[in-house]
């Protein structure tokens, strides 16, 4: 799997739209050809850019009087001797999940998340159980809530799936992509005055209406090589993981590029990588975020001893000094486990702090941790708890 290059995997196949059209041609597109992202190509054919579909949900912009330049982004390139750990690594910082492939200016193709996935799980990698690798206690719905707050979920969490409910069982999945198809469904039926939806009326609809049913199902105990082909079977970009019928966890795509992300750091240590959302990072900032990642590196890295937090800061809402509210997420993935918190706060780094107190909180009170009682204790003084606390 080391020796595995993005040479090996590309492809030269890939849907195009270009820059000049608008974004409903570009839905029409998406639901047709069920792509991971469009190649964008300028007036004379040549490659500018990409654009993802989430992008047009997360937008708002009215899909049948704007342009595709105005969303397309550009994406970060690769070469055929690049690392899939490598490739990983930028669909996971740029959000696109199809990465261009050059040698020098000339372009040979393209990657997918899907190719990447499918050449790690063909290894012995693809014998690890989904317990390892997946997202747990996921966001869900109900299923007669309505069309709106999933999205108002999506957008607030950064996420691109949920597990549809109904009296705690799962019933089915929904996703941005489906949203998207709903609201709109009404390209097929344009009306004289031009492309219009009634935004109101589809968002106020049940989630059951738009979910997939029913939604694909793993256990803790699958292997990601049966996932991958789970995943691909039923055409789906996420499964959810049940026990008792109760979903206890979520494994997605980028589930899957995370570890490999991960695995392209050479020396042993604890690593931060960062993905910013609508929120500009300066570089105190992040040094900010380095130095207190740095101290709780010394109280567990040699317990640990390798690992990597993915720091996702995301922006939304606003109070009434239109100050945006930041959502700052953690996912540390280390040989000890993975291990998950969330927290928000009106600046990015009372957002990080508070979330890495959680995460913190998580890793002492983990099974991984119950016979090594130096570390309970010492987090114990540290914080001025009770010893009988743990």
């Amino acid at each position: 799997m080391a020796s595995t290059k993005v040479g090996d995997i590309f492809s030269k196949a890939f849907s195009s739209i270009l820059e000049d059209e608008k974004l409903s041609k570009a839905i029409e597109i998406f639901q047709k050809e069920r792509q991971p992202a469009l190649v964008v190509l300028d007036s004379k054919g040549r490659y500018s850019g990409m654009l993802a579909q989430r992008w047009i949900t997360r937008s708002g912009q009215d899909p049948s009087t704007t342009k595709v330049q105005s969303l397309a982004r550009s994406a970060p390139r690769l070469a055929p001797d690049d690392s899939i750990g490598k490739a990983a690594r930028l669909m996971i910082e740029s959000e696109i999940r199809q990465l261009p492939v050059f040698t020098k200016d000339k372009l040979l193709g393209f990657v997918t998340d899907e190719q990447i996935i499918h050449a790690v799980v063909m290894n012995q990698w693809g014998d690890r159980k989904v317990s390892e690798t997946m997202t747990r206690k996921p966001y869900f719905v109900e299923q007669n809530e309505p069309v709106g707050e999933a999205l108002n979920l999506f957008r607030q969490h950064d996420i691109s799936h949920a597990p549809v409910l109904n009296k705690g069982k799962v019933v089915g999945m929904v996703s941005v992509i489906d949203v998207v198809e709903h609201l709109f469904k009404p390209l097929e039926r344009p009306r004289r005055s031009g492309f219009t939806v009634d935004k109101t009326k589809t968002l106020s609809g049940p989630v059951k209406d738009i979910m997939s049913e029913p939604a694909v199902t793993v256990s803790p105990d699958t292997t990601l090589k049966d996932a991958e082909q789970l995943m691909h079977k039923n055409d789906v970009h996420s499964l959810v993981v049940v026990e008792d019928d109760f979903p206890i966890g979520i494994i997605t795509k980028r589930d899957f590029l995370e570890p490999l992300a991960q695995m392209e750091i050479k020396e042993e240590a604890l690593k931060v990588q960062f993905s910013a959302k609508g929120v500009e990072l300066d570089e105190s900032q992040k040094q900010y975020i380095l130095d207190d990642f740095k101290s709780f590196a010394q109280r567990y890295g040699r317990f640990l001893e390798a690992g990597t937090v993915f720091v996702y800061l995301k922006s939304y809402g606003s109070n009434h000094k239109g100050e945006q509210l930041i959502n700052c997420r953690l996912q540390f993935r280390t040989k000890a486990g993975n291990f998950f918190s969330s927290n928000d706060g009106w600046n990015v780094e009372a957002a990080f702090r508070i979330a890495l107190e959680h995460l913190e909180r998580q890793l002492v009170k983990s099974k991984e941790f119950e016979q090594t009682k130096d570390f309970r204790e010492n987090y114990l003084r540290r914080i001025g708890w009770p010893m009988a606390e743990l």
